[in-house]
């Protein structure tokens, strides 16, 4: 079993090299005309910045996104445009970048988002996609957090170990263990994990893995692949930020 393709992505999405310009063109656009305060310190490295997104009026709450990557791409300025759907109903949205694998090891990225998480103002309620989606279920248990939604979580990192990503991402079997929302006890708030119908079985495996081990609400969002799955985040009347905000 090829362990790299099965984690493939692009190769498998139409267009799929075109996405990430077209996200950098869609968040900046938004940053543009957003009531915004950018790259607001949480941590002491350069990349330890997030962006906050303001509704009008004071908020209910905030929502916090957490961009994927696999641990070693991207960073907060590619997904502006995803604030739109939660700051329509009222909502404040925070964006954190974080440093990549392989100048840190996961588990030190856990922390950096933790970080930025603890200083904000609740309720909290936690999404994020891919990498994401693990960083926001493996912190699920802190305190002010509401509701978790991973999107396209990679739930069980051990599979990561037969990887060549594992040259940059440096897991060994003790931290793969550790990090995998899968091994932890199941979060005492409302957890809905998302994937989409169209993504590669593994994320669609991983997605269920999660949900059967928490016992928590699985959405297979029926034709949406990796790279689009995310998209209705910027849509206020969509069910991902109906599910994200209940």
């Amino acid at each position: 079993m090829d362990m790299d393709d099965r984690f493939a992505n692009a190769a498998y999405i139409p267009d799929g090299m075109s996405y990430p310009e077209k996200w950098a063109r869609q968040a900046a656009a938004f940053r543009a005309t957003a009531k915004a305060e950018l790259d607001v310190r949480y941590g002491p490295s350069a990349r330890q910045v997030m962006d906050v997104f303001h509704p009008e009026g004071t908020p209910k709450g905030t929502v916090v996104f957490v961009h994927g990557g696999y641990w070693v791409a991207f960073d907060k300025s590619f997904w502006s445009h995803l604030a739109a759907g939660p700051l329509a109903h009222g909502w404040s949205v925070t964006m954190p970048s974080y440093d990549l694998c392989p100048d840190v090891h996961i588990s030190e990225i856990t922390q950096q988002i933790e970080e930025a998480v603890r200083g904000l103002q609740g309720p909290l309620r936690l999404t994020g996609h891919s990498a994401g989606g693990h960083l926001v279920a493996r912190l699920a248990g802190m305190p002010h957090v509401a509701r978790v939604v991973p999107i396209s979580p990679v739930a069980d990192l051990t599979p990561l170990l037969q990887t060549k990503m594992n040259a940059d991402l440096r897991l060994s079997e003790d931290e793969a263990f550790a990090e995998s929302p899968v091994n932890l006890p199941p979060p005492n708030v409302p957890v809905t994990v998302w994937v989409g119908g169209d993504e590669r079985p593994v994320f669609q495996e991983q997605a269920k893995q999660l949900a059967d081990a928490w016992g928590v609400d699985l959405v297979v969002s029926e034709g949406e692949h990796h790279f689009n799955v995310i998209e209705p985040l910027a849509d206020r009347d969509s069910r991902l930020v109906k599910a994200l905000l209940s």
